[in-house]
């Protein structure tokens, strides 16, 4: 289970793929998908959001003191695993996720950067595979990988049983949906991605539903923290801001997110959004992403902490 580090949903933006770096608009929740496939595009999105992800490492950095274990829980192919290693010198980093062609990109990003040796992975299913990490974590982050497991209260206190006394849970849930285009985009109906926001909050209630011991909570995190035995000690919303005209890269970025949206809503969508998504996409088209000049990325994302009492 990857957690979800860069995509567009306000529940999920995080891993297009419901795992990993990049999921949201266009996260796909199945269980059908090739990670070996999808490593790079996942790799790729993580990468475009590494100034959000900057920020958060520099927050947690004045939370917590010099933790010796980060376990980063749902890790994909380990670009913010990487960051935290390079963010925390003295700590050794777990990257664990249930993908492992995803922690194989993970140790091969860790040796190129020079990280391999207080860099380790572990292959397994959230939450029970956090008993085999070698000690409890002085800092575990979970970026919407949460989300994906049926019962959140019960994993939560999972979570916190593998915290040392005193460690932090920092939990990457909610924030806005992404923009990447103006409401009115000049070809078709005005609102599209709003219309699309709303698609994505119907399948994400439905991927919720029909997870194993699936259970409804209210997501209120800092009540849900509490609940697991766990002192809340804040939120904060981070911002990816991205102004037009965009970069190759991350034109890249919106073309893979509207491509997958185009591809996994279909006849969802309305006849008039199915030929402006057409258009958008269409790289000999004028009015397509890769070519405009009012394509941009605005996103935000909250990290919610809390501290296991000594």
């Amino acid at each position: 289970m990857a957690h979800d580090q860069t995509g567009d949903h306000a529940h999920g933006q995080g891993h297009g793929t419901g795992r990993g770096e990049g999921h949201g608009h266009g996260h796909g929740h199945g269980t059908d998908l090739d990670w070996n496939e999808m490593g790079p595009l996942l790799e790729a999105q993580a990468e475009l959001f590494a100034p959000l992800y900057r920020q958060v490492l520099s927050w947690l950095a004045d939370e917590v003191a010099e933790p010796a274990l980060i376990a980063d829980a749902g890790s994909g192919p380990g670009v913010l695993s990487c960051l935290f290693a390079e963010a925390f010198p003295g700590a050794r980093v777990v990257a664990v996720d249930s993908g492992a062609p995803l922690l194989d990109r993970a140790r091969a990003r860790a040796d190129r950067l020079g990280l391999t040796d207080r860099f380790d992975t572990l292959v397994g299913e959230l939450p029970d595979v956090l008993d085999q990490l070698p000690k409890p974590a002085d800092l575990l982050w979970a970026s919407r990988s949460l989300h994906h497991l049926g019962d959140q209260r019960a994993a939560l206190a999972a979570f916190g049983r593998r915290l040392a006394p005193g460690g932090t849970l920092a939990l990457l849930e909610g924030g806005l949906p992404s923009r990447f285009l103006p409401r009115d985009l000049g070809i078709g109906r005005p609102g599209l991605q709003a219309r699309l926001d709303a698609l994505e909050e119907d399948r994400f209630t439905r991927m919720r539903t029909e997870l194993p011991g699936s259970v409804a909570e209210t997501e209120d995190w800092p009540a849900l923290l509490t609940a697991a035995g766990l002192r809340y000690t804040g939120s904060r919303s981070f911002l990816l801001d991205l102004p037009a005209p965009a970069d190759e890269r991350t034109r890249a970025y919106v073309a893979a997110t509207l491509g997958r949206l185009r591809e996994g809503f279909g006849d969802a969508l309305a006849t008039e959004d199915q030929d402006t998504l057409d258009r958008l996409l269409d790289p000999a088209d004028p009015a397509s992403v890769h070519r405009r000049p009012d394509v941009f990325v605005l996103s935000a994302h909250t990290v919610h902490t809390a501290v296991r009492p000594s």
